[in-house]
């Protein structure tokens, strides 16, 4: 869950009361600067810190829109009934013609999309701005899966003129004052620059491989930025800025559509003439030309029944609708039967089906408030045989010496290796030898499933020490397969033969037959990818599927 930071006051200020406990809908802290840095750090580095009370609230991962003070605030009050929620509109700008942003075919070898609008006769405090910059910040973080999918550009638009040109050129011809800094560098020594930099480096890897760098210049030759790593320092926005030009350069169009329509959307209500937004022509290579932001409204229909039965309420058309209106999904009964039109608004993109809605009906009536019913039909559990079988083998495994790891189950992975290469790599200062393995799902591609991919349970185990080890990984396979009670023999039991893989060091891999079917390979890592873990030692490695044993 992302967890936003927001000051005591200033939220009892935008909600205009104040509280004694904060428990609306969110899980809250309550700590200050100062207790953040002497619990970190320690009393010695807290002395000159702030005791501002801050509230630290986590929020769903799929809201967006509670990313900030701003859409927070916005929420609470709609939730309790003391807001509308407001209308976003996209406007002509007063002069009759849209800044535009010109995108080339370079960009297509690594940043192909970008969407773009403008916040016209905006105010700023430096309250609003400092949520401005968090929220483009958080975004990155989450939506924008740390500026890989989408990386966010806000500019001074007094201070450039359009068109605008998105480009990709090599690093050598791109030079650039970057933001707070007081010379130019060209790209390559900027690379090289923020290489040191504790928040920046982070992203550097995106692009430092390619080709080409993405870029953005104004009719006159000036950077922009330089996405997704750095902003130019000539169009810095500042608290005295009233017109902010917003670029989003992205991999994925629609993850950039949705992190536009957020900044807009948050900070909309700071304009001479609130929730408005002026949009921007973006013109693609082949020509075409689109508006943005898109600010999209739809609607949906669906029935009280559906949401009264699976929440487990018992609820009149009328009093869901107003519970969904409660969480900015603007409702209404249509007379028809009980079906109820759902309005779902540009910040609401987390809405995307049914159960969406229902979910919000549910938050809106509180989980609390749902009565507790007995189930109607009983069960009894048991464990399925796949588990049965991977427990029993975890057990074994470990009493052989070897030590479970626990990788990032829900990345859709093809192969369980690399994750606990990355564990060794992580544990290098442990004592040798290292002997992990692990027992989980990887996802393979399956045409005949209604999703084209299927989940397979895989068991992998490495062996890193000063020497390859290669004995200890086959003796861990002879004893895998004494647990599962197959002999090693040809045709009805198991065996390995020679084959060539290049993961692999040559003449070192063996693939694992069982009745004749291939399940799995063994052998001593090629140099190669050891060295690509950072690893200076040899490893031996196992991996086999072990749902034909069930």
């Amino acid at each position: 869950m992302p967890t936003v930071g927001v000051k005591r006051d200033l939220l009892f200020q935008a909600l205009g009361r104040t509280y004694n406990i904060f428990l609306l809908f969110f899980f809250q802290l309550q700590t200050s600067e100062k207790e953040i840095i002497s619990r970190e750090q320690g009393d010695s580095k807290a002395s000159g810190a702030s005791d501002i009370i801050l509230y630290k609230i986590d929020v769903p991962a799929n809201r967006y829109d509670l990313l900030c003070l701003e859409g927070l605030v916005r929420g609470l009050q709609v939730f309790k009934n003391k807001l509308e929620a407001p209308r976003y509109r996209r406007v002509s700008p007063v002069s009759g013609e849209a800044q535009k942003l010109i995108i080339t075919k370079e960009t297509a070898a690594v940043r192909p999309h970008a969407v773009a609008a403008v916040l016209r006769n905006i105010t700023f405090t430096q309250e609003r701005y400092d949520s401005f910059i968090e929220l483009q910040e958080k975004l990155h973080q989450n939506i924008c899966r740390k500026r890989t999918i989408v990386a966010i550009g806000t500019h001074d638009l007094d201070t450039i003129s359009g068109p605008f040109t998105y480009t990709a050129k090599p690093p050598g011809d791109i030079s650039f004052k970057p933001l707070n800094q007081t010379k130019e560098y060209t790209a390559t020594e900027l690379m090289s620059l923020y290489k040191t930099d504790s928040h920046l480096r982070h992203y550097l890897h995106i692009i430092e491989d390619k080709p080409v760098y993405p870029i953005i210049y104004d009719s006159n030759g000036i950077v922009l930025s330089m996405p997704p790593i750095i902003n130019g320092n000539h169009s810095k926005i500042t608290l005295n800025t009233k017109n902010v030009f917003i670029e989003c350069t992205a991999t994925d169009l629609t993850k950039a559509k949705i992190v536009l329509d957020m900044m807009v959307t948050m900070f909309s209500e700071y304009c001479a003439e609130p929730f408005t937004v002026e949009k921007a022509e973006v013109v693609y290579p082949d020509g075409k030309t689109c508006i943005y932001p898109e600010l999209a409204y739809r609607k949906e229909k669906l029935s009280g029944e559906f949401i009264n039965r699976k929440v487990g309420i018992n609820e009149s058309t009328e009093k869901i609708a107003q519970l969904l209106t409660r969480m900015c999904l603007r409702s209404q009964a249509t007379g028809v039967g009980d079906e109820i039109e759902v309005e779902i608004p540009p910040t609401r993109s987390d809405v995307i089906h049914a159960c969406d809605i229902m979910e919000d009906a549910a938050i809106a009536y509180g989980f609390n408030n749902i009565p507790r019913t007995t189930p109607r039909t009983y069960t009894i559990a048991n464990q399925l045989p796949l588990n049965k079988l991977t427990e029993l083998l975890r057990q074994d495994l470990a009493a052989a010496g070897f030590t479970e790891a626990l990788n990032f189950a829900l990345v859709a992975r093809t192969t369980l290796l690399p994750g606990l290469l990355k564990t060794i790599a992580a544990n290098r200062k442990m004592p040798l030898p290292l002997k992990l393995f692990e027992i989980s799902d990887v996802v393979l591609k399956d045409e005949t499933k209604d999703v084209g991919a299927r989940n397979s349970r895989r068991f992998c185990a490495v062996y890193y020490n000063k020497n390859p080890g290669f004995e200890v990984i086959h003796g861990l396979l002879d004893r895998t397969m004494q647990l599962l009670k197959v002999k090693p023999a040809h045709g009805d039991g198991y065996h390995i033969q020679a084959v060539d893989d290049s993961t692999f060091f040559p003449g070192r891999c063996a693939e694992i037959f069982v009745h004749g079917n291939s399940v799995g390979r063994l052998g001593v890592l090629h140099p190669d990818v050891i060295n690509r873990f950072e690893l200076t030692m040899p490893c031996s490695a196992l991996e086999m599927d072990i749902e034909p044993f069930l």
